[in-house]
């Protein structure tokens, strides 16, 4: 997903073990695909190392259309797509044409630079069709943001699932208890995919020293306070966090360790270093990065 500055999200008052709670802002990416852009924002600029957070519909496109974010480059970070409807076609400048549908995971790692782009396949337009889902950006530790760029898919039959007394959780990257997922991270996380039934109850570790939740639908409570969907709950650290939720919810759960020291965020680009940025920019504008296959159509570098 290709990334522009946004009003700030508003953030309200949090009491007790939740130390924020950040209300996205919605914008419109065409044809009616609106996204409420939780991360990043002034007042908190990651979580974990989580830089980047939208929550992208649910979107119903009519007939003939569809999602259309058109090639673009990143470098710095890595790129994680998780869908809860639809189906999104992800194509990139290693050669890799790959379809995303609910609960699998793609895992791109830009490193020192990648072109992709994501588009609802020729096919699907056919009739409507429904999008709705999670794009985040995880930045990388700076050993790592020079990293050689790369591609991974995992299926929904590969990712760890927790169950039991009303609870499902899915774990989508890092870890949560004692499972762990299959995708390759570079550093300590947690992202996983949680539904609680009526009145079921989820203890979040400790184990991560910064954690959040994503209110996808549903609401829950926490310490006897009520939270609506849509709102990211960013809890204190070491806080005991027992989410409950009295009428069944479904969250995404996030976070992990700080990384090791700040990022600079200018488009699409995230490093620790702002010189890498302004030769990334240099790189786009000039047509230096490769190419993305099967799709010439790109996103010009905002002037």
């Amino acid at each position: 997903m290709s990334w522009q500055p946004t009003q700030e999200p508003e953030i309200e008052p949090a009491p007790g073990a939740v130390e924020t709670v950040i209300v996205p802002r919605a914008r419109d990416l065409g044809d009616g695909f609106v996204v409420g852009r939780v991360l990043p924002f002034a007042r908190r600029r990651m979580l974990g190392p989580f830089i980047f957070f939208d929550a992208m519909g649910p979107t119903s496109f009519a007939a003939g259309r569809g999602l259309d974010v058109r090639p673009h480059p990143h470098i710095g970070l890595a790129t994680l797509t998780y869908l809860f409807d639809g189906e999104i076609l992800h194509r990139d400048s290693l050669g890799n044409v790959q379809p995303i549908r609910p609960g699998e995971v793609n895992w791109m790692t830009a490193g020192s630079g990648i072109a992709h782009s994501e588009r609802t396949d020729a096919a699907l337009r056919q009739k409507p069709s429904r999008l709705h889902g999670i794009q985040s950006w995880v930045a990388l530790p700076r050993r790592f943001e020079e990293t050689a760029p790369s591609f991974a898919h995992h299926a929904r039959a590969s990712l760890p699932v927790i169950e039991g007394e009303g609870k499902s959780v899915r774990l989508i990257a890092g870890s949560f208890g004692a499972k762990r997922a299959p995708v390759e991270t570079f550093s300590p996380m947690l992202y996983a995919d949680a539904a609680l039934g009526p009145g079921a109850r989820l203890a979040l570790p400790a184990k991560h020293e910064e954690r959040g939740a994503y209110i996808v639908e549903g609401s829950v409570t926490i310490a006897g306070e009520g939270h609506a969907p849509g709102r990211l709950l960013v809890f204190r650290p070491k806080a005991e966090i027992v989410i409950t939720a009295p009428r069944g919810a479904r969250l995404m759960l996030l976070g992990g360790a700080p990384l090791d020291g700040p990022r600079h965020i200018w488009w699409n680009f995230v490093s620790g270093s702002e010189e890498r940025i302004e030769a990334a920019k240099a790189d786009w504008k000039e047509g230096r990065f490769p190419s993305v296959v099967g799709d010439g159509e790109i996103v010009r570098l905002p002037e």
